[in-house]
């Protein structure tokens, strides 16, 4: 087994407030149940409620991202951003609520099968990954904090492949390709110890990417790099949304950078969503004051 080594440097639908062990079911035509908005998000969230020691963290009503966009919540530290990540990404489990990832729905305090109009559905089954699995290896999820495996740039991003059971051959020609796109394809060989922080989380992009994931959860993707690594990231990332067709969720606190990529945006405040719209229009003419405020740097109460 690889040592993980983190890196030297870390480098729509509508949404509103509202509140969220879960399962993970594959929907098929269902009775009753939550209505997700948008027209067939690839991610969205219902009733999403989570809490800490009796102290409400995160409570969303509904938040939809569809395939080829970029939705991006901004937010004060400490609003629940990441908390709604690993919600997503089930390294958490909410108190309340559903999430849907393409044509498969985790709802809250639901075993990994159920049943379903048309017969019994379970992703739990001898020889198959359990539902936890099943739900991760349909999404991607960079942390803020970046962590590689010792060895190779290519030992890094052929991994999740090589988990998949995807042949060796393919699983090196899919990365060189996915490393070639970021503009890593001369890093292949290298080792992850000298990697700076910018190749780093270039590396981690790629490693997410390369599973072709529903979607792509991104948290403070360029937090600490410099302006032109930055840069990288973000135009990797617009090229994967616009080239590949999945949802991309970023949260940061990084107004500027929210302007740049955002194609919708949500501000959240102490676990709630705040505001929501098209990115020009929330940045430029918000709606609500809280979200004035934010956008001209005031503190939010």
């Amino acid at each position: 087994m690889k040592t993980p080594v983190r890196a030297r440097r870390r480098s729509a639908g509508v949404v509103s407030s509202g509140r969220g062990s879960g399962g993970v079911v594959s929907p098929g035509r269902r009775s009753g149940g939550t209505q997700f908005c948008g027209q067939d998000p690839a991610l969205a969230v219902s009733g999403l409620r989570k809490t800490y020691g009796g102290r409400v963290v995160l409570d969303i009503e509904e938040l939809a991202v569809s395939r080829g966009e970029v939705f991006v919540v901004v937010g004060p530290s400490g609003a629940g951003k990441t908390t709604l990540l690993r919600l997503l990404a089930a390294l958490e489990e909410p108190d309340a609520g559903e999430v849907r990832l393409g044509d498969l729905f985790r709802k809250a305090g639901q075993a990994g099968s159920s049943r379903r109009p048309g017969g019994p559905s379970s992703l739990r089954s001898p020889g198959r990954p359990g539902p936890d699995v099943v739900w991760r290896r349909r999404l991607a999820f960079v942390a803020q904090h970046p962590v590689l495996f010792s060895g190779t740039v290519l030992e890094n991003v052929t991994l999740g492949l090589r988990l998949r059971g995807v042949a060796p051959t393919v699983a090196r020609d899919r990365a060189l390709a996915v490393l070639a796109e970021l503009g890593l394809g001369d890093l292949a060989a290298a080792h992850v110890f000298g990697l700076s922080a910018g190749e780093a989380q270039r590396v981690a992009l790629a490693r997410a990417l390369v599973t072709d994931p529903v979607a792509l959860l991104l948290d403070e993707p360029t937090a600490n790099l410099d302006p032109a690594n930055a840069a990288a990231v973000e135009r990797a990332v617009r090229r994967a949304v616009g080239g590949r067709g999945l949802a991309a969720l970023i949260v940061t606190h990084d107004l500027f950078q929210a302007r740049r990529l955002a194609d919708r945006a949500a501000l959240l405040v102490q676990g709630r969503i705040v505001e929501t719209g098209e990115a020009c229009r929330l940045f430029e003419r918000p709606r609500d004051p809280r979200t004035a405020a934010f956008v001209r740097g005031e503190m939010i109460l």
